[in-house]
């Protein structure tokens, strides 16, 4: 089995339910959910919205590939209602990311992993840092916690 972070957040619609049905289809399409942080609200970052998002973390155990996994995960954005039709960050009902796969380093068109961002973005790091604090990030060789304490992102993000 493999050990994989996610990362969901969402800012349109019923965010809270949004994050609950997301993570109810996880489990029944991905995987068993080993671990979930609570919810945070968030400011958005990257883009210029009002809308604040909602972020959780989650760890799972899957017997699904990487790309098997994507494609999962994308199944369940499109049927959460996401559009991915214009580039660039917008608002969404669901996002889903994969931030960690096993120890693997994955870097083809279709799939980065460990997903790039993970270090800059504090919606990120604050919830991973709640279920898995000592997990290491293998392209920076420091944990979770580590890469929290030097994230340079003033985005507010509040537990809830």
């Amino acid at each position: 089995m493999n050990i994989v972070f996610l990362s969901i957040g969402t800012n349109l619609g019923q965010r809270e339910e949004n994050l609950k049905k997301t993570v109810e289809m996880i489990k029944e399409k991905a995987g068993f959910v080993q671990a979930l942080s609570s919810v945070y609200e968030t400011e958005p970052w990257g883009m210029t919205t009002s809308d604040l998002f909602l972020n959780m973390a989650l760890k799972i155990e899957t017997a699904l590939n990487p790309h098997t996994l994507l494609k999962t995960l994308l199944d369940i954005e499109i049927k959460m209602g996401r559009s991915r039709e214009e580039a660039g960050y917008l608002s969404r009902i669901i996002d889903i990311d994969i931030l960690f796969f096993n120890d693997l380093i994955i870097n083809d068109e279709n799939l980065i992993i460990p997903h790039l961002l993970i270090p800059h973005r504090r919606f990120v790091l604050e919830p991973l840092a709640e279920i898995a604090p000592q997990l290491i990030h293998q392209s920076f060789g420091k944990s979770i916690e580590s890469l929290l304490e030097l994230c340079t992102d003033n985005c507010i993000v509040r537990k809830i």
